[in-house]
């Protein structure tokens, strides 16, 4: 089956690369739906987008031409590229003008044509060249919607009543183009992603001295960031206070529109480099040490030797195909590569064929068949536990090394509390093996190097090492030289990965020092060590009689889960974690806390080095103005000015909950401090009633509280769906007591046993 099919299992789904243009362009308002076309944007058609339908590239909209008669909507977005739009699209445009539509084409003009390699739009066009194209066709509305307006100034020549707008009102002039009659457009200008990162490392392009960080004591784990950005650089971060979120400094293309979620836990930082171990040569492992690792076995390559590389698209994967065939031309060996990419291209599945052998004459083939891979080199897990690549494993000759590193899929972006399966996943690929090496090379190269790109030559250098790429390494070294891509880092990672073959324990430890250490394995994660962080968490975030309340009810849990003699503690771990949760609420004192008590600027101090200026990106419920469309607090930047103001606003928490306490009057506080009682006299209950065979759904009632995160309104609609389930669940508890107690009492025939099993 395939990777889809195996319950517990990711998906490697291709997605919008981070900082996308199409993760804000895509959007719509909400009661609208959009239509897709041909390129990257055709990706929205499997997110919460709205999107479905597509035609061929340049009848975008055509197929509206004929459904709108025969259907309810009065209205549909159209999304097409600029390629798209400058050879042909613009012919749909004219057709959809002429049969006088309803309609609003989205026009996403980020300067590149990105599905297939990011070539310019021939002819040059601009949005202010398209404008006029447009309203020469007799479009008379067109907004142009960028994240820089700043950049067209008053003489700038577009077309008639265009408008420029900044990309924070796009809902707005959305809804304003779908309610005029004929055809509008809308022109969305933001250069895409992965051509900015690539202007930037080519010096083309200024790179900002910015970089978005996230407090995760703070932070709620609610996923309004992912749901604001869509963007597949926010990871979760697994902490002993539950999942929460980080951003990848590897991969994170600065876009910020991540700052945008409803929460304080948001920090822009300036002067900042990610903190790395120094490089000072081609190689800075010590020679004496590097000289120790001895030659790698030869391999027999009167067959075909055949590798598979599996990994993510736009990490560097195809590129270890293209090096080991190079290195086996400079042998004189035969080699194939094979590469199948596709729309995997965009953080979806690669998959590259690989075969070398002493002469081409022997190579019949270039793909790997059914069963015979020799080497299945895992750049990425989930790759590898999918059907494509299990099908060429074979249990009997197949070696596998693997990074073992959970690097997060698209279905995180849509659902926070998305399941990895990384344990099972480990299980599978060991099943479809005959050997299997597991090693987290993004952890150790981004200690290393700072940059996560540098993980695929450090496995690359592993498996050579171990003796599974039939090449000297002097020839990788060669073929690395003549790619001419960041040399001197890429060679140091490729024999990294030698050390790592032969010396895995040196590697981390000169790795450890600049690893981040806040995750924690949940399933080593037990019920003692959650009393004891939670206990000294309440007494920081109130007092040590606060705490002590705390510790009493869940010990009162422990006790009664004891006596039902099951022999498990899932009653009292969810006790422990959600009690703690409800009571520790994150007002603006605990904020203020959580941002002064050196936790934050210890973890700020291990992820960058430099003179760091902070930005801060909060809404204070008594301060911050109010969105006049939508009602909801906006948020507001403060300066590193306001750290001494957290300083003295955390020490007054001793006013929380009390008449004197001014921000303890909202609806959200009073929400807060009801919730804590409620939820106590309801486990009291479930306590006094729980057995043996009600106990899972007693579990379930305990950890509802699982479900309220966030900040203000963010948190408000998670409240609501909190209480919805809670009564769901307390319904069917009431209603299986009642049985219970009932057969308990009345019982005596088998016909009664059988009624109310």
């Amino acid at each position: 089956p395939d990777t889809a099919t195996i319950e517990g299992i990711a998906n490697r789904t291709p997605y919008f690369c981070s900082g996308c243009p199409h993760n804000s362009s895509t959007k719509v308002p909400e009661g609208s739906k959009a239509m897709a076309g041909i390129g990257c944007h055709f990706m929205a058609a499997w997110m919460d987008r709205d999107t479905d339908l597509f035609t061929h590239m340049g009848g975008e909209g055509a197929n509206w031409i004929g459904m709108s008669p025969f259907v309810e909507d009065q209205h549909i977005f159209q999304n097409i590229g600029d390629g798209t739009y400058t050879h042909s699209g613009i012919l749909a445009i004219r057709a959809a003008v002429a049969s006088k539509v309803n309609m609003t084409y989205k026009i996403l003009f980020n300067g590149a044509t990105a599905m297939t390699g990011g070539q310019p739009a021939e002819g040059g066009p601009t949005p202010a060249k398209i404008s006029h194209q447009l309203f020469g066709e007799g479009i008379k509305r067109i907004a142009v919607v960028t994240d820089e307006p700043e950049k067209y100034g008053i003489n700038t020549n577009f077309a008639k009543g265009t408008t420029i707008n900044h990309r924070s009102e796009i809902d707005q002039v959305q809804k304003e183009l779908r309610a005029w009659p004929g055809v509008t457009v809308m022109i969305y200008d933001q250069t895409c992603a992965t051509e900015k990162r690539r202007r930037r490392k080519r010096g083309l392009m200024e790179d900002p001295d910015k970089r978005s960080f996230i407090n995760d004591l703070v932070c709620e784990g609610c996923g309004d960031c992912s749901k604001t950005s869509n963007c597949i650089s926010i990871e979760p971060l697994e902490t002993k206070l539950g999942r929460k979120r980080k951003v990848n400094q590897s991969t994170c293309n600065k876009d910020f529109s991540c700052v945008d979620g409803f929460c304080p836990s948001f920090v822009t930082v300036t002067g900042a480099t990610p903190k790395k171990r120094k490089v000072t040569s081609a190689s800075d492992i010590p020679t004496e040490i590097f000289n120790k690792i001895p030659r790698p076995k030869e391999i027999n390559l009167d067959k075909p030797f055949d590798i598979v590389v599996t990994g993510i698209g736009g990490t560097g994967v195809v590129t270890i195909g293209a090096l080991i065939g190079m290195a086996s031309h400079i042998e004189n060996k035969g080699v194939s590569v094979l590469d199948q990419v596709g729309v995997a291209q965009k953080g979806g599945a690669v998959l590259s064929h690989i075969r070398v052998a002493s002469t081409p004459e022997i190579i019949h083939s270039v793909k790997v068949g059914k069963t015979s891979a020799d080497l299945v080199l895992g750049c990425d897990m989930v790759v590898v536990t999918s059907s494509p690549v299990r099908e060429l494993m074979n249990i009997n000759s197949t070696h596998s090394i693997i990074n073992d590193h959970e690097t997060p899929v698209a279905g995180f972006v849509l659902d926070p509390d998305h399941s990895f399966g990384g344990k099972r996943m480990r299980q599978i690929i060991k099943k479809s093996s005959k050997a299997t090496n597991f090693i987290n090379s993004i952890k150790i190269a981004t200690a290393m190097f700072g940059d996560s790109i540098a993980s695929n030559m450090f496995i690359t250098g592993y498996a050579l090492q171990k003796g599974f790429i039939p090449v000297l390494p002097e020839s990788m070294e060669e073929a690395i030289t003549l790619n001419n891509m960041a040399i001197d880092m890429n060679i140091s990672a490729f024999r990294w990965g030698r050390m790592a073959a032969h010396d895995q324990k040196y590697v981390e430890k000169e790795a450890a020092p600049f690893m981040p250490n806040t995750e924690i394995n949940n399933d080593e994660y037990l019920l003692e060590d959650i009393i004891k962080d939670r206990t000294l968490f309440l007494s920081n975030y109130q007092n040590k009689k606060y705490a002590d309340t705390y510790i009493d009810f869940v010990n009162k849990t422990i006790e009664t889960e004891k006596r039902l003699n099951h022999g498990k503690d899932d009653l009292s771990k969810a006790v422990a974690k959600y009690l703690s949760k409800l009571m520790a609420y994150k007002d603006e004192y605990e904020v203020a806390r959580l941002y002064t008590n050196g936790e934050f600027k210890e973890k700020l101090n291990n992820a960058f080095e430099g003179k760091l200026k902070l930005k801060f990106h909060v809404a204070p419920p008594l301060f911050a103005p109010k969105d006049p469309n939508t009602g909801k607090l906006k948020k507001i930047t403060l300066g590193s000015w306001i750290i001494p103001v957290f300083k003295g606003l955390s020490k007054l928490k001793f006013l929380r909950g009390t008449v004197l306490d001014p921000f303890g009057k909202t609806k959200e506080r009073k929400m807060e401090r009801f919730l804590i009682s409620q939820y106590k006299e309801d486990m009291k209950k479930i306590l006094q009633e729980v057995n043996s065979k009600n106990i899972s759904l007693a579990v379930q009632i305990a950890s509802i509280p699982e479900m309220i995160r966030g900040y203000g309104h963010v948190k408000e609609e998670h409240m609501k769906e909190a209480s919805i389930k809670r009564e769901q669940l307390l319904e069917q508890w009431n209603s299986k007591t009642v049985l219970t107690n009932f057969k308990d009492k009345n019982s005596n025939s088998e016909s009664d046993k059988i009624m109310f099993a």
